[in-house]
C-alpha cells in the first residue's frame, strides 16, 4: 500500500519532560492505524504534531513522500488532515449546516448548496442527519456525526479520531465502526486513538503502541491479541476485563435507599424524576447511561450537593435528606466525582493537604490547637504505599501528578470517608490501563469489606464485570434495574437511548 504519512524520528520536549522520543511509523492509503498507550505515553502529542498544534523539536514528517512542515491546523487541512478531538467544538444555538460551514466558507454563501452537499454526505455514510437541526437538540452520537461531517465537508483524506467512542451507546459505536470501514474503502486513512482494546481489534489494520514517549510496538492486528497489546502498553501482564468472582451482597441489609427522588436544575427542569433504588451491604450497584442523563445529579443528591424537590434518601435506615454535605461525610459517605479537578482536589495543594480536606474537622489531626503534620504525613505515606501512588512524598503537589495518580489520591481519601457508602462517578474516565486496574481492585475490595458501592460508568465492560445489579438511566429516570445476566450490550444500548420494556 502507498505511504501517505511518514513520521521519522520525531522528538518533542517540554522543558525537562520528554513527550516523544525518536518516534517513527507510517500511515498507508486505505488503512486504519490504531494508536495505543497509557496516559502520558505521548500518543496525543505525536498526533498534535501531525495536526499542527505542536511542532517537533527533532525529526521530520513526509506526506506522499515529500518532507513537509506543518505549523498549524490550517496547514494540516491543506494536506487533507483533520482531527476529531474528545471534546466537540460546536455552537449549540446554530444548525448542523451553520456549524459545518463556519470558518470554511467565504464570501457570498449559498446556504442551500452547502445544505445539499451536507445532506449528500450524511446519506452516503448512513448518518441520517437533518442539516437544519439545531445542535442543542441533538444527542451525543449525532453531535459526533456533525464533527465527522465537518471533516468530510473539507474533503478530508486522513482522519485522526481521539477516543471517539467514549460517550456513545453500543449501537452508536457499531455505526461509527461501520463509517470508519466505509471511509477507508474509498482510499482514505484513519488514525484511531483508543484505550478500548476490543474496538482496536475490531477496526484496526495495524497497531502502534507507545510507552513513556517512545514506540514499543508496531504490529499487524492479525499477529496479536488483546493480552499481548495490554502487556506492551503497561510493560507487565494485566487483566483487561474487570471481574468480581463472588458476590459480597448481604441480603435484606440496605445501606442506601432512594425513594421517588426528584431534583430540578436552576430553570426548574427535572434532572431526576421519581427515581428509586437500593444499594445493599457489600453490593456494587451500577448505573449505566449516556453522559448527561442525570448521573451527576444522582450522585450530588446522595452526597448532599443537590437538594431534593421530592422523595426520600436514607442511609442505614436513617433519613439523610436534610443533612448537609459535612454531616453526610461524617455519616460515612465517600464521593468520587466525575470532574476531579473541579470538585475533588486542589491542584496547588500537596497530597497531604488534599487528604486532609474533607476530614479537617476531625480531632485526630490536632496537636493542641495546631495540625499534627507528622501524623498527617504518616497517614499520607501509608496511602501512597497502599494505593501505589507515584509521588516523591506527602509534600508533592497534587497538580504535578498524572491523571491516574491524582485519581488514586482521591480514591484513597474517599475510601476512608466512605465507611458505609462510596459513590463513584466515572472513576476510571481518562485513566490508563494500570490505573484502571487498581481502581477496579479497590472497588471489589471495599465491597468485600461490607460497604455499599454506587458505581456510575459509561464503560459497559466495567458495569458488566463488576456490578451485582445494574440500573439504566435515561433523562433522569431509571429504565429498569437488572442483574447482569438479564442484559446484553444491545439491550443496554436500547435502554440507554430511551427504550423501555413494557410492564406485563
Amino acid at each position: 500500500m502507498k505511504k501517505v504519512i511518514e513520521l521519522k524520528n520525531i522528538s518533542k520536549y517540554f522543558a525537562k519532560v520528554i513527550a516523544n522520543k525518536d518516534v517513527s511509523f507510517d500511515l498507508h492509503e486505505g488503512e486504519v492505524l490504531a494508536l495505543l498507550g497509557e496516559n502520558g505515553a505521548g500518543k496525543s502529542t505525536i498526533m498534535k504534531i501531525l495536526y499542527g498544534l505542536y511542532h517537533q523539536d527533532e525529526g521530520k514528517i513526509l506526506i506522499n513522500g515529500e518532507e513537509t512542515r506543518i505549523d498549524s491546523p490550517k496547514d494540516a487541512m491543506k494536506y487533507g488532515i483533520s482531527m476529531i478531538q474528545q471534546h466537540f467544538s460546536l455552537v449549540e444555538a446554530h444548525t448542523v449546516t451553520e456549524n459545518i460551514i463556519l470558518g470554511h466558507v467565504k464570501g457570498n454563501i449559498d446556504v442551500n448548496e452547502c445544505t445539499n452537499k451536507i445532506k449528500e454526505l450524511s446519506d452516503k455514510y448512513g448518518f441520517n442527519l437533518n442539516p437544519n437541526s439545531i445542535i442543542r437538540d441533538l444527542s451525543v452520537g449525532e453531535r459526533q456525526k456533525v464533527e465527522i461531517l465537518k471533516a468530510l465537508f473539507q474533503n478530508t483524506e486522513i482522519l485522526i479520531m481521539d477516543e471517539p467512542t467514549a460517550v456513545l451507546t453500543p449501537q452508536e459505536i457499531t455505526n461509527l465502526m461501520k463509517f470508519i470501514k466505509d471511509f477507508v474503502k474509498g482510499g482514505n486513512s484513519v488514525v484511531f486513538i483508543s484505550h478500548k482494546l476490543n474496538e482496536v481489534m475490531e477496526v484496526a489494520d495495524n497497531i502502534v503502541i507507545m510507552r513513556n514517549g517512545e514506540l514499543v510496538g508496531n504490529v499487524k492486528k492479525t499477529e496479536t491479541d488483546e493480552k499481548k497489546l495490554a502487556n506492551l502498553m503497561v510493560g507487565r501482564e494485566l487483566n483487561q476485563t474487570p471481574t468480581k468472582s463472588i458476590s459480597h451482597v448481604v441480603e435484606n441489609e440496605n445501606v442506601l435507599d432512594m425513594t421517588n427522588v426528584t431534583c430540578v436544575d436552576r430553570d426548574g427542569i427535572k434532572v431526576l424524576n421519581n427515581l428509586s433504588l437500593t444499594v445493599r451491604k457489600g453490593e456494587i450497584f451500577g448505573i449505566a447511561g449516556v453522559s448527561g442523563n442525570g448521573q451527576q445529579e444522582l450522585c450530588e443528591a446522595i452526597s448532599g450537593v443537590r437538594e431534593l424537590v421530592d422523595g426520600k434518601i436514607t442511609l442505614l435506615n436513617e433519613d439523610i435528606g436534610s443533612l448537609s454535605v459535612y454531616e453526610r461525610i461524617k455519616a460515612g459517605i465517600g464521593y468520587v466525582p466525575s470532574n476531579r479537578h473541579r470538585d475533588a482536589m486542589i491542584s496547588d495543594m500537596t497530597i497531604a493537604e488534599n487528604m486532609f480536606l474533607k476530614s479537617s474537622f476531625e480531632n485526630k489531626w490536632l496537636a493542641g490547637k495546631l495540625i499534627d503534620k507528622e501524623k498527617l504525613n504518616s497517614y499520607t505515606n501509608n496511602k501512597i504505599r497502599d494505593f501505589s501512588i507515584k509521588a516523591h512524598g506527602p509534600d508533592a503537589k497534587a497538580g504535578g501528578l498524572s491523571g491516574g495518580n491524582q485519581q488514586k489520591v482521591i480514591l484513597a481519601r474517599e475510601v476512608d470517608n466512605g465507611s458505609k457508602l462510596i459513590v463513584l462517578d466515572q472513576p476510571t474516565r481518562g485513566l490508563d490501563l494500570g490505573a484502571i486496574n487498581h481502581v477496579h481492585k479497590s472497588i471489589v475490595r471495599e465491597s468485600k469489606n461490607g460497604k455499599g458501592i454506587l458505581l456510575v460508568s459509561t464503560e459497559l465492560s466495567e458495569i458488566f464485570g463488576l456490578c451485582d445489579r445494574i440500573g439504566v438511566i435515561y433523562q433522569g429516570e431509571l429504565q429498569g434495574i437488572y442483574s447482569p445476566d438479564e442484559l446484553t450490550p444491545e439491550k443496554v444500548g436500547l435502554l440507554m437511548a430511551g427504550w423501555k420494556e413494557e410492564v406485563r
